[in-house]
Order: C-alpha cells, then sequence, then structure tokens
C-alpha cells in the first residue's frame, strides 16, 4: 500500500499533540489585546494554520496587529508552551519502522525551524530526519505548499514516490499544489469533514492504522 520512498511528517497534531501548549501561548497573546478566553478548547483551530493567518482571519486583526500577536504568543511559547506538549503514542514505533525500511523522512512545519528542532530534540525524534522544512521566524515560507517544495527542490524528490503524511487541510492542500500523494490523519485536530474535502489519497484513523499501512510492503 504505501510505497513511497520519501515520507513528510507535519509535526504538530501529526507526530505530537501540542494542544496546552499552542493553545496557552495563544490564550496569552490574546490577552494582551483585552481578549480574554478561558477555555482551551475554543482556540485549538490555531493548531496546524500559520499562526499570523489565523489571528487576521478570526479576529479581524490587521496584519500588523497579527504580527504582534505572533510575538506575545512566541514569548510564553518559547519558555513555556514548547514544552507542554506529549508525543503520540506508537509514533516512535511509525518513525524506527520507516527508517528499518530504509525510507527518507522529513518534517514539514508550519512552526519556526527553530522551534521545531527543538521539540524534535525534546521527544528524541531528530536523529529520524534527514531535514526539517519550516517557517522563518519573520513569518516567511509559512505556506504549507512552499514547505513542501522547499524540501523537493532541495532534495531533488521524484514527486510521485513522496508522500505528505498531516491532520489539516492545509497539508492536504501542500501535498496536491506539489503533486505528491497525501495521508490524512484524523487523530489529529482537523475533522474528518475537513480532511476528506481536502481529497486526500489515504485517511487513516489512528497511530496503529499508520503503522500498519507501512507494514504491509517492503520498500
Amino acid at each position: 500500500m504505501m510505497r513511497y520512498q520519501n515520507v513528510l511528517f507535519d509535526l504538530d497534531g501529526t507526530l505530537t499533540d501540542p494542544k496546552i501548549g499552542i493553545t496557552k501561548s495563544v490564550q496569552y497573546a490574546l490577552a494582551k489585546f483585552g481578549i480574554h478566553e478561558p477555555d482551551l478548547t475554543k482556540l485549538e483551530f490555531f493548531i496546524g494554520p500559520p499562526l499570523q493567518n489565523t489571528f487576521m482571519e478570526t479576529y479581524s486583526f490587521s496584519s500588523d496587529k497579527a504580527w504582534k500577536a505572533v510575538e506575545y504568543y512566541r514569548e510564553y511559547f518559547r519558555d513555556h508552551g514548547i514544552y507542554e506538549n506529549k508525543l503520540y503514542g506508537g509514533m516512535l514505533e511509525v518513525l524506527e519502522l520507516l527508517r528499518s525500511q530504509g525510507r527518507t523522512l522529513f518534517v514539514a512545519t508550519s512552526k519556526p525551524s527553530v522551534f521545531a528542532h527543538m521539540i524534535l530534540s525534546h521527544f528524541q525524534m531528530d536523529s529520524f530526519f534527514t531535514f526539517v522544512s519550516g517557517a522563518e521566524l519573520d513569518g516567511t515560507r509559512s505556506d504549507k505548499s512552499e514547505i513542501i517544495k522547499h524540501i523537493i527542490d532541495n532534495y531533488r524528490l521524484d514527486p510521485s514516490d513522496t508522500v505528505m503524511i498531516g491532520d489539516r487541510k492545509h497539508d492536504l492542500i501542500g501535498a496536491h499544489n506539489n503533486n505528491v500523494h497525501s495521508i490524512a490523519v484524523s487523530f489529529g485536530y482537523g475533522s474528518e469533514e475537513e480532511l476528506m474535502a481536502a481529497d486526500p489519497t489515504y485517511l487513516i484513523h489512528t497511530v496503529q492504522e499508520l503503522l500498519q499501512s507501512f507494514s504491509m510492503v517492503e520498500v
């Protein structure tokens, strides 16, 4: 089933469950503007998409105000939120299997690369990945299509032998825009309705199902 040599993983909601850290960081940033949201579950939609865009789309912030919100977000995130995170059970087994099969693994995330590296190191996952493609701290290259293209171009990957795994529509749209197949995982933060609307190649419901899918064939 899963024949691909190159496997790209989203980070938040795919490799790890970052709910507490991200939502608390957003809560902190919003409070700076007098917006108080005590229910963290109401901020889950921030997990995955570029932060600046989400502040603008949800709270009608101007571009400058949204960027200031991102800066406030990072004040909390870099010291606290980055570690209010947990690895999905079974995900290390998935990575170990893929490495044992000789596949090449990448991370494609809208999170700034510097934070992505810190998280991967914290969970001792960094050795599995050939390269981490993320956003820059100044907000450039935050679109998932650009992030995936950056990997494909730099490593001269064959799109037909590459697959993107992610939990939000942005991951799947980014894959489509780069002629790459996609695996939508519903154990993250995108609803099944959101994921299916983006027309993924496959839909996977659990980490165990993901493991079994890659176990079915030898590379």
